[in-house]
Order: structure tokens, then sequence, then C-alpha cells
């Protein structure tokens, strides 16, 4: 079974008030710090403020003991099986939990079937929590509805994916849709700062050093849940060497991770991520793949990597290599697909296709071109022939009545006009001679030559 992907999730819930007891002491004290520090209310739970807002929904399913079905949507590590503990505890419903990766239809519809008989003995409402829904198939999220539509159950299902993608319609329509949004550094901080001085967590046991701290906060890359896992290795590892005291390379021993000096948020992150761009631009796919390392060893976004190599596909790239967007599309959608680490694979492939291929900023330069003629007021308007002539009265106007259709001109190209007379003449793509541009080069000017010509008596 895959790991739950709330936050602090590390293990089942705590029991609902009155739902079976607690946790001695000791029993409390061997969990694992993040099942330890999970949040009790949403109170304490950290970052997701417009989810805690006053009147906000989810406020009104707690404070108002409404039966609503959830869908949390956002990254891993953002709280979204800490909330379906929390609705279930502080409205005293039953909670249930089923994985989409090890469950099918039939523990879907037993735990359908179990909710609806505890409601018909005058029992407790159920919470269904289901982890992971993106991977249930169709059918699966169909066994769902009906214990959603008849409110035999709350459901409140959780999913890294686009719900709009991997959700099946009429569940998506009974549901609320909440977005989570990825935990800031010191979002991460407060958390591990709790746990350090929590009597839950580490008791005031332990001091960790601040480049020690920062380190872990920076592995952490906004997962609260990872970001505890690690400080309990690193205070393990302290205590271990006899010491009460983490430093740098006590986390680094304990994590197995060297530190990287890189603030995601500071001067390193725009340096780095600026010799990136420019060593890929520059042709040294060396130097690229050493920034690119620096980037995912510090725990850098793979999705913000992914975006830069798009646009730079289009931006120094362009048609001198026509599949280098192709690349970069397909990199960053493998990292929405697979997710890090198996990801920096797609990442160094990209990286490395894109470093290697020609270049060419014919496509920045037209466009930026056009807008300038655009911003400046060229815009005059459409020739006559290009509007719109499927109404009535547009031929009156005289729209439409000259227009060649391309398909019936030879080579597929109308010999017409088709900018607005105060930019006829302009020229904005001017492409290069470097790689498979040159190649367009020579069939742009043939083209420009036939549109153009008799259009403009040349």
């Amino acid at each position: 079974m895959a790991e739950p992907e709330g936050l602090f999730d590390t293990g089942p819930p705590s029991p609902p008030r009155g739902g079976g007891g607690s946790l001695s002491a000791q029993q409390g004290m061997a969990a694992p710090l993040a099942v330890r520090m999970r949040p009790r209310t949403l109170d304490e739970l950290v970052g997701q403020q417009q989810l805690r807002e006053p009147g906000s929904p989810l406020r009104q399913l707690i404070d108002d003991q409404r039966s609503l079905s959830l869908l949390l949507w956002g990254p891993p590590g953002t709280g979204k099986t800490t909330i379906a503990s929390i609705v279930s505890q502080s409205t005293d419903r039953r909670f249930v939990e089923v994985s989409a990766v090890s469950a099918g239809v039939k523990e879907v519809r037993a735990a359908i079937d179990a909710a609806r008989a505890e409601l018909a003995r005058g029992g407790a409402e159920t919470v269904l929590f289901v982890d992971e829904v993106h991977r249930f198939s169709k059918a699966q999220q169909d066994a769902l509805l009906p214990g959603v539509e008849n409110r035999w159950v709350s459901l409140v299902a959780a999913t890294t994916e686009n719900p709009f993608f991997s959700v099946i319609s009429p569940l998506l329509s009974r549901s609320l849709l909440l977005r989570l949004e990825s935990l800031s550094d010191d979002d991460v901080r407060g958390v591990m700062g709790s746990a350090l001085t929590d009597e839950r967590g580490l008791g005031g046991r332990f001091t960790v050093e601040d480049d020690a701290l920062d380190h872990l906060v920076r592995l952490a890359g906004g997962d609260a849940r990872r970001s505890l896992t690690y400080l309990e290795a690193a205070t393990g590892a302290a205590a271990a060497r006899g010491t009460s005291v983490v430093d740098l390379a006590t986390a680094e021993t304990a994590v197995d991770r060297a530190a990287v000096r890189y603030d995601r948020q500071g001067d390193q992150h725009y340096d780095v991520t600026s010799a990136f761009i420019k060593s890929v631009r520059g042709s040294d796919a060396d130097a690229a793949l050493h920034y690119l390392a620096r980037m995912m060893e510090a725990g850098e976004d793979p999705r913000f990597i992914a975006r830069r190599l798009v646009i730079l596909a289009s931006e120094d790239i362009g048609l001198a290599d026509p599949t280098a967007l192709t690349t970069a599309v397909a990199a960053a959608q493998a990292v929405q697909l697979i997710g890090m680490p198996e990801a920096g694979l797609n990442l160094a492939h990209a990286t490395i296709a894109l470093a290697v291929a020609p270049k060419s900023n014919a496509v920045t330069t037209a466009i930026a071109a056009a807008s300038a003629d655009v911003k400046a007021g060229r815009i005059g308007p459409v020739p006559s022939h290009l509007r719109d002539a499927h109404y009535g009265g547009a031929k009156k106007l005289g729209h439409g009545t000259s227009y060649v259709y391309a398909h019936d001109a030879p080579f597929g190209i109308a010999e017409q006009q088709y900018a607005p007379d105060v930019v006829a003449d302009a020229s904005y793509y001017q492409p290069t001679d470097h790689g498979a541009e040159a190649a367009v080069k020579e069939r742009w000017e043939r083209i420009k030559r036939l549109v153009r010509g008799r259009a403009r008596g040349r």
C-alpha cells in the first residue's frame, strides 16, 4: 500500500472521540513523530489558511455538522488525510479509510453498506476517506456514488492529480472541491519548531542548529510529514552520539544527503536558475546538468524546472529544432505523472536535448516585434475579404466577397493580402540558418513571394 499523502500521515488517524479509546502514553511515544504531531483541530493545521477562515466551507462542515462530500486536491504532505481525520473527530463521526491502491469495487461497496447499516441502527454517520482517488477506475468511482447521493457517508477523497481529468464528472458535481497549497519553508520550519518543544513530540530534549534546520527544511520540499521524518532521524542520530544538539553534519548523516548551499527563495535560487537557463541556451550540456543537479538536490520544485525548459524550448530554440518543445512538454508531463526522484531522469533527458539542439530566438523576436506594433497602435481594420461572412447582410457589406480559399490555389497558397494595410509590409519572423530553421527560412521566403507578390504588385 502506498504511503498516505495527508499532513503528517505515516499511520492511521487517531481514533474519533468516543470511538474506541486512545493510545497509552508509552504506545504514543513509540509512534512515529509525524503521527504524534498530527494536528487534532483545524487551528493546529499548518498552512491552508484559505480553508481555516471563519465561514469557509470546511469550517461550515465542522461547525455546522453538515453532511458534505469533499474532494481534496493538493501535493503530498499538505494535509489531506489530516483534514479527513479532523472532520471525523470534530463531528463525532466514524472514520473509515479506503486506499485506492489496494481496494476494489467490493471493498468500496462493503464500506458504504456498513455505513448505511450503522445509520439504520441509529448509530453515528461515517466519514469515508478515499486516499489517491485518482487511482480508482471509472467503475470503482461509480461505486461511490450511491453512498454520496443518499448521504450514507460523508466522502472525503484525496488526490494529487487534477480532478477534472482523473475524477468522474458525477462524483465531481456531488463533491465540494478544496484546493490545498504546498507549504512554505516558514510553515515547515514552524512544524519542526513545534515538534521540538511540544510534549507530544520531542519535549525540548533536543536543539537543532540553524544551518541544520535550514538543511532539513530545504530537503522537506514543502512536505510537513517528510520534514518530521527527517527531524526524527536527525535527533535519533544525535542521541546515538550522546548529544542533544543536532548540527549540520549530524543532519546530513541522518538523512544521507549533502547540504547544498541553495535558498529556494533567496539569491541562490535566482542565480542557479539563471545559470541553468543560460547554460542550456549556450549549448553547454555539462554545465546545465551541474545546475540541474544542484536544483534537484536542494529540493527545488521539479515542476518549476520543467516549466523553465518548456519556455526555453520556444524562446531559444524555436523552429531550429521543432522537436524541442515536444521534448520539454513531455518532460513536464512526466514530472506530473511520475514524481521525484525518478522524474529527475526526464528532466536530465530534456536538459541535454535542449542544450545540444541548434538555437534560434527568431520566435521570440517575431512575437516581440508584432506586440510592439500593436502596442504602438498599428492595428488597422481587418481587410474586408477576410472578415466574417457567415451572417445575414455580410456580403452586402463586402465581407468575404473576394476571399480566395487557400486550398483552391496552386500549392495551397493564396496570393492575397492578409495583414491590415498599416502593417502590410511588416516582416516579423526572421528565421536563421541554424538547424532545421534553415529549411524553414527557405520555404518562408518562397511563401512570402507567392502570398505577397501579386497582391503587392511585385
